[in-house]
């Protein structure tokens, strides 16, 4: 007997309406492409082809990196896996390797699940929903993760999408991040401080063109906007097209990666934006770390609207 040949993001959910159209996958429980009347804004990757540079993945129980993979939370310490071996961290949690199950579809969504096992350096059962969604504002995420445990458990929440506008580089796309501070990192890209990004380089609350300027960085102090959520713009230099990732109360923190470590055709091609819970290093630092009672459900949205 032939054994059926899966791709390596597993099964794949494709998702549309009033011309929007989404892929979803079963590796990550992520988003492998978004396009719109034809144009691909989201910078994903191929069918056949592994998840580069974590493209699309839902990054639970935290987001970014922890150093060393050591933390403390109530009596206990704890060490997690070295997923970023390079840098001694442990790098974007621990369901974006993982198959999720289908849980619901239709036409234009799609809902999957995973429940996480305790572990050794995260020893909390947490189950994870996704309902990924297209129609006329575009794109939307639903997430919900409750913690199944009998007591409570540290967590943080971001999703890792690349983002493109057709015909316009990184450098000449014109962003707007309403982060009022920035997280300065160190050569493992861990936090050293927090300062304003007023006068300096990194001030993107109005638009500007990125430039030259390399970021994989954090912005936090949002400004918020009157629902409490906040929002990145991408903008094409001529008007002629632009995104919005907008995210509600839940993200307080906007994390910016010009890609300039991918190699290849993705070095520097696209710009990921992450809307996130909490800063890197927050099982250390605690810094706007979650903590989820026994039985206690998260939920947070964000979604992507383009214009042309």
């Amino acid at each position: 007997m032939g054994i059926d040949v899966q791709p390596p993001s597993g099964t794949q959910w494709t998702i549309a309406a009033d011309g929007h159209e989404a892929v979803v996958v079963e590796v990550g429980g992520g988003l492998r492409a978004y396009r719109h009347d034809g144009r691909d804004y989201l910078d994903g990757y191929a069918e056949d082809e592994l998840c580069p540079g974590s493209a699309g993945h839902v990054l639970a129980p935290w987001p970014n990196r922890i150093r060393d993979g050591v933390y403390t939370f109530g009596d206990r310490s704890l060490q997690l896996d070295l997923t970023e071996p390079e840098r001694h961290n442990a790098l974007h949690g621990l369901v974006n390797w993982v198959r999720w199950e289908l849980v619901e579809q239709s036409a234009e969504s799609v809902t999957l699940g995973y429940d996480l096992p305790p572990t050794p350096g995260y020893p909390w059962a947490l189950r994870l929903r996704s309902r990924w969604s297209v129609g006329p504002e575009g794109l939307r995420a639903e997430h919900e993760v409750t913690n199944l445990s009998a007591e409570p458990a540290p967590f943080g929440f971001s999703v890792h999408p690349y983002f493109q506008l057709p015909k316009v580089g990184v450098d000449e796309l014109l962003m707007r991040v309403p982060g009022r501070s920035r997280v300065q990192v160190d050569g493992r890209l861990l936090p050293l401080a927090a300062s304003a990004v007023s006068g300096t380089e990194f001030d993107f609350t109005a638009p500007r063109p990125i430039g030259d300027l390399v970021l994989d960085m954090a912005f936090g102090d949002v400004e918020r906007e009157a629902d409490g959520g906040s929002a990145v713009t991408l903008g094409a230099p001529d008007g002629s097209s632009s995104l919005r990732i907008w995210a509600d109360r839940e993200f307080g923190w906007w994390q910016v990666f010009t890609g300039d470590t991918l190699g290849g055709e993705r070095h520097r091609r696209s710009v990921a934006v992450e809307p996130m819970t909490c800063p890197p290093d927050a099982f250390r630092s605690g810094r706007d770390l979650i903590t989820l009672d026994a039985g206690q459900t998260w939920r947070g949205v964000w979604g992507v609207r383009p214009a042309a």
